[in-house]
């Protein structure tokens, strides 16, 4: 948040810290409600097509050159492998549209990563809770940036576009990538959420 904060709208950081009972922090606060607030659920056409702005507009502001963090494929993979090797992977945790495969099926998919659509620097944790919406249905900011950094947009679009999904019901995953400015990329969104499902 410290770094972003020049660029785009995301809560200043005030104060932090941390003590036996765990880290904290504080921040100033944002306008706007949360995008899965009741006013908004019922009104998801609204919704989406903000967090699609507001996503595509998080993209063009941030810098990559110069961004201290990365969310790349081979980081994420690293920790995948890592946390593997440790007996910490869960499937019976994982999506129902991965439920089909064992971890050894789903590290070999991973393995093959498309190239690079758009190096872009990714909020990190796009789901739908973390834009903040004005009363005229506008995007005014992001929160929860703790993973952002450099990686492929589609990092962050195949996660906005599921929790579009999760949070309003099927069929708003057109919406929010037309209101973002892309056309749908499949195979690029079933790989980035197959890497979200396996991640910490």
């Amino acid at each position: 948040m410290a770094w972003a904060v020049a660029f785009t709208p995301v809560p200043r950081l005030l104060d932090q810290g941390a003590d036996e009972a765990g880290a904290w922090i504080v921040t100033s606060g944002l306008p706007g409600e949360n995008a899965v607030d009741d006013r908004w659920k019922a009104d998801p056409a609204t919704a989406v097509c903000a967090i699609g702005r507001g996503l595509r507009a998080l993209h063009d502001a941030l810098p990559v050159k110069g961004c201290p963090f990365s969310w790349s494929v081979e980081d994420r993979l690293a920790e995948i492998d890592r946390r593997a090797s440790s007996g910490l992977l869960a499937p019976a945790k994982w999506h129902d549209v991965h439920q089909s495969l064992d971890v050894g099926q789903a590290l070999a998919l991973l393995a093959a990563a498309p190239p690079i659509d758009q190096l872009v620097v990714c909020h990190g944790d796009a789901c739908a809770p973390n834009t903040l919406l004005t009363s005229d249905g506008r995007w005014s900011g992001h929160v929860d940036l703790g993973a952002l950094g450099n990686a492929d947009r589609w990092a962050d679009l195949a996660i906005a576009t599921w929790s579009a999904d999760w949070n309003y019901g099927p069929g708003w995953e057109a919406e929010l990538l037309a209101a973002y400015g892309v056309v749908p990329d499949r195979d690029r969104m079933r790989y980035y959420r197959l890497l979200w499902d396996l991640g910490p």
